[in-house]
């Protein structure tokens, strides 16, 4: 605590008071219900520091439930107390009761989200863009910023859409239609995005929901990815982004020297784990890219997605050059059908049903002494792998099914070494 302690002196605090509460809202114009908000706003502000800065964030729980917050991507050296999972970490905000995370940013900068994590509630609003700006020159030159937010939206609590999808017989494939909002409205319905002529631009691209990818391309321009979760990469031409769940992405647009047409950008939300039907999966969504009020938009030739240069971590170079890390261990794993608390089938990971635990693993971990290194004590709804510290581990995880399924681990990034195609036990 005593280092913790003199961290905050060195480094700015930027302290944020959030108020968590129901707000009955239609944010996609077919059904309003109530979601959660901050301060009674929805969608939830950004929220910006500086590479380095501590944030504190103090959060009043006046839902009926427990709530915890999660910043996605943060590194939380030496605080997971603080990295806000529900019954791993922490056992959450009991309703009616305050909480204070201390975040500290250290040495990362980028692009990041910070958003509920104790169960649903991040499907329900509960999320927002958690950007950490350069302290000092950023990697490479801009002249402005924008972000652009990307999102699924139910038409109804996310619990109840479970409870429905538990009613359903286990032969009945669930038509999971949401509605796909850019920059927290309506897709079809958002507001341009404006840009000045002959302007650099960093675009930082999230997608903060819940469950469905999205592919998102500018008419008429290329743009050059810069920075992928939080690392910052050399720059590398595309014609658009695959962005699933989680992932974030900033790009280099440069704007046209003239200001005579506007553009259209395309976000097309997929829900790859439900049957295609015309009009409702995928949903296609066009936006403006405006240069001037009222000009006309540029006719420009139509493109198949198959013949664009979409991003891929494959072909990106951190600009670290960090060499591939050396193995200690090997763990391989498998994406399986796994019975869910709620009573659904759901994938996941190793054999044990998932079933909530009882005491958070963390503090398990904390008050066992030397048993913490035993893996049973944790009990049997978990499958648990202890490490030892500072151990480099080649996770092997193989995916039978034929739809791709999003992974990140917290407070890690990682090097793709290797992939299959989907649907082959044995690739990796």
């Amino acid at each position: 605590m005593l280092a913790l302690f003199g961290l905050h002196v060195r480094a700015a605090t930027v302290k944020i008071n959030w108020n968590l509460e129901y707000l009955n809202i239609s944010r996609d114009g077919f059904s309003t219900w109530p979601a959660v908000s901050v301060n009674g706003q929805i969608p939830i502000p950004p929220v910006y520091v500086t590479q380095g800065d501590v944030l504190s964030l103090n959060v009043h729980n006046s839902l009926d439930k427990p709530v915890s917050i999660h910043a996605h991507g943060l590194f939380m050296r030496n605080t997971s107390y603080f990295d806000g999972v529900g019954m791993v970490t922490e056992c959450g905000i009991p309703p009616g009761s305050s909480y204070t995370y201390f975040i500290e940013t250290r040495e990362q900068s980028g692009t990041y989200i910070i958003h509920g994590h104790y169960a649903v509630e991040i499907a329900d609003g509960l999320r927002a863009p958690f950007i950490i700006l350069d302290k000092g020159k950023p990697a490479v030159d801009y002249d402005k910023e924008l972000l652009l937010t990307l999102e699924d939206w139910g038409r109804q609590p996310e619990a109840e859409h479970l409870s429905h999808l538990q009613s359903l017989p286990s032969d009945k494939i669930p038509l999971d239609f949401k509605t796909g909002l850019v920059n927290g409205t309506n897709g079809n319905y958002s507001a341009p995005i404006t840009v000045a002529r002959s302007t650099r631009y960093r675009l930082r691209i999230l997608n903060i929901g819940l469950d469905h990818p999205f592919k998102f391309r500018i008419s008429g321009h290329k743009m050059h990815v810069i920075e992928a979760d939080g690392v910052n990469v050399e720059p590398l031409e595309v014609d658009g982004l695959d962005i699933a769940p989680g992932q974030r992405y900033s790009v280099l647009l440069e704007t046209l020297d003239s200001d005579n047409f506007n553009y259209i950008y395309n976000a097309t939300m997929v829900a790859d784990f439900t049957p295609v039907v015309k009009g409702l999966n995928p949903r296609y969504y066009i936006g403006a890219i405006e240069y001037r009020k009222n000009a006309p938009f540029k006719s420009t030739p139509l493109i198949s997605d198959n013949d664009l240069v979409w991003a891929d971590e494959f072909d990106m170079v951190p600009l670290n050059r960090q060499e591939l890390l050396p193995v200690d261990r090997v763990i391989e794993l498998e994406k399986r059908s796994k019975l869910m608390e709620y009573g659904l089938p759901l994938m996941g990971l190793g054999d044990a049903p998932h079933k909530p635990v009882l005491v958070p693993t963390l503090l398990s971990a904390l008050s066992m002494g030397n048993l913490a290194s035993e893996s049973a004590i944790y009990g049997p709804q978990s499958t648990v792998y202890v490490l030892d510290y500072q151990e480099s581990i080649e996770l092997v995880i193989r995916n039978p099914a034929l739809r791709s399924h999003h992974m990140h681990i917290h407070s890690r990034v990682f090097q793709i070494v290797e992939r299959g195609p989907l649907g082959n036990a044995t690739a990796a």
